[in-house]
């Protein structure tokens, strides 16, 4: 009987580990067709008899993003949106322009791990670990260095000098999302009450309203 519960529960287990990321692929490819009408987990194959190179290609992670905006930093995605044949292969990739003193702001990847590698310049990395550590794990990486995010993990990025400095970065998803802290919390639609966001970073409620009203 033990041995049944044992075996049961490395099952499960094992199940929610298959379930913590994206489904693997049950084909050679499966080419997303954006325009399709059906609404499920991804989107639709396209028909493999009209896949073409271009499904696998893109072009453009050569040309630095534009920096010029409150945050100083530019993130290039290709995903499954930008690059349809990432369609059920679990991973995408991302650069990222920072300009000096730039930041990529507190966020969250909800369905991906992140690995970045610093291309040029140096860059100041951290995450904070869960409830209740929340303990600041934070490292300076120079040009060749990597540093990886667990998925779910609030992380930034600073770039602490008087460079540019450029990131690569792929995660473990075609579609990994983006949640950052500030945005969601002060710029949603419709606010979020006042009273709550009062409570729960203890600020005066002027305070609260000023930031929702800056983002």
């Amino acid at each position: 009987m033990a041995s049944r519960l044992c075996l049961f529960g490395l099952l499960m287990l094992s199940i929610s580990l298959v379930l913590a990321s994206d489904q693997s692929p049950l084909q050679d490819f499966c080419v997303a067709d954006t325009k399709g009408q059906v609404s499920l987990n991804g989107f639709t194959c396209k028909d493999p008899k009209l896949v073409e190179a271009n499904d696998f290609f893109f072009s453009g992670l050569h040309l630095a993003g534009n920096t010029s905006n409150a945050v100083g930093s530019r993130v290039t995605p290709v995903t499954v949106t930008q690059l349809p044949g990432l369609n059920t292969l679990g991973i995408s990739i991302v650069r990222i322009d920072y300009a000096p003193w730039g930041i990529n702001p507190p966020h969250t990847h909800p369905r991906a791990t992140e690995i970045l590698t610093v291309i040029d310049g140096s860059l100041e990395v951290g995450f904070v670990t869960s409830n209740p550590e929340n303990r600041l794990i934070t490292k300076v990486l120079q040009k060749g260095d990597v540093f990886v995010f667990p998925v779910g993990l609030i992380h930034f990025q600073r770039n602490g000098g008087y460079g540019n400095t450029v990131a690569i970065a792929a995660l473990s998803s075609q579609n990994p999302g983006v949640i950052t802290i500030a945005n969601a919390l002060f710029g949603s639609k419709p606010d979020i009450a006042g009273d709550i966001l009062v409570k729960a970073f203890q600020l005066d409620k002027n305070v609260v309203t000023y930031l929702q009203s800056k983002f």
